[in-house]
């Protein structure tokens, strides 16, 4: 038989052609994050399995590269609303406006001067350092939460002395310090910190001598209706 003369098979166009690799989305990657902090916990992951797993999520591009990170973990929503619960955090849910990013892996990151701070910023460091200073932001709503997160690195967040300032968090072989502040106007901005450190640092507090101008603080009166 002469195989040369014998016609060509062509490939099948209605055969299934395998899906491309999902994206993940920052908002995955923060879901997966929460699990794995909850796991952190509740004694399921030691320190150093919980950075390299932090480390990779971070890192993951693909909605599989994130599976197999928390394929042996209880399932997270419920989970991150346990933690929330048991540590006291203040929450901005429904605050409009997107979520903004600050992240600093082997490395720096630093947030001053004048800037628009958004109803909620993520910030996680890991082997890194954050700064974040909030003296001269436009706050442009009454509730601003950090959400922040620390791995073998340092976040450090300062606001004006006449702003309210709250949160909660959980230090693991570690510091997770917020100096309370309530300021004498109960129409002031609110910075509300709420997270976790593993053998990392995390403070908030005041920063003295710095104070929200009167001007930028008629405008949040008029902006919010007062």
């Amino acid at each position: 038989m002469d195989f040369d003369k014998q016609p060509q098979k062509q490939p099948d166009s209605r055969a299934p052609q395998s899906a491309p690799a999902m994206r993940a989305s920052d908002a995955d990657r923060d879901r997966v994050a929460d699990i794995l902090r909850e796991a952190l916990v509740e004694g399921r992951l030691d320190a150093e399995e919980h950075g390299e797993r932090i480390d990779a999520v971070y890192r993951a591009k693909t909605l599989a590269e994130l599976e197999p990170l928390v394929g042996d973990l209880p399932a997270a929503a419920p989970a991150a609303s346990r933690a929330q619960a048991a540590h006291g955090a203040y929450d901005a849910a429904g605050a409009d406006g997107a979520v903004e990013r600050l992240v600093a892996v082997f490395s720096s990151n630093t947030r001053r001067g004048r800037w628009r701070i958004g109803a909620r910023t993520t910030v996680f460091s890991l082997f890194g350092n954050v700064e974040i200073d909030l003296t001269e932001a436009t706050f442009t709503q009454r509730l601003t939460t950090l959400d922040v997160t620390a791995v073998f690195g340092n976040i450090e967040v300062r606001v004006p002395e006449n702003v309210s300032l709250r949160g909660n968090g959980t230090g693991v072989l570690g510091n997770f310090e917020v100096r309370a502040l309530e300021a004498d106007d109960p129409e002031a901005p609110v910075v509300v910190v709420n997270g976790y450190s593993v053998l990392g640092s995390v403070e908030a507090r005041p920063k003295s001598g710095k104070r929200i101008a009167d001007l930028l603080h008629d405008k949040l009166r008029k902006h919010l209706g007062h």
